[in-house]
């Protein structure tokens, strides 16, 4: 399901890296190709894992369906379908070392116990 404001929210973190960048040059006039690369890859990696976080939480994947289910993900150990056991926050890092925060179903196997965070 995609949010409307997902639009909206992009167009602001890419204003904020070009504004960012921008200010920054003018305050480092002589910098050099590498501290450019190294203060737009900064403010880059940002908007980034902002827009990654976005995509994550507006996925499928998100949330267990307890509907159909074929539609559910299966248990890694023993093949039987998942269920949904309540939502989980997990906080991870991107690769350019910036965190971004999940909500995520946490998905339970009835049969074997097994667990499953994030589903798929």
């Amino acid at each position: 399901m995609w949010r409307e404001d997902i639009d909206g929210h992009w167009q602001q973190e890419v204003a904020v890296v070009l504004t960012g960048i921008k200010e920054w040059r003018l305050q480092h006039p002589r910098a050099s190709l590498q501290e450019i690369e190294a203060a737009l890859d900064e403010r880059w990696a940002t908007a980034r894992a902002r827009l990654l976080q976005d995509l994550a939480l507006v996925s499928a994947a998100a949330k267990v369906d307890d509907g159909a289910v074929g539609e559910r993900p299966s248990c890694p150990a023993c093949g039987r379908s998942m269920e949904a056991r309540g939502d989980e926050v997990r906080t991870l890092t991107t690769t350019y070392n910036q965190p971004i925060t999940l909500t995520r179903s946490y998905a339970h196997c009835p049969a074997c116990g097994a667990g499953l965070f994030p589903p798929r």
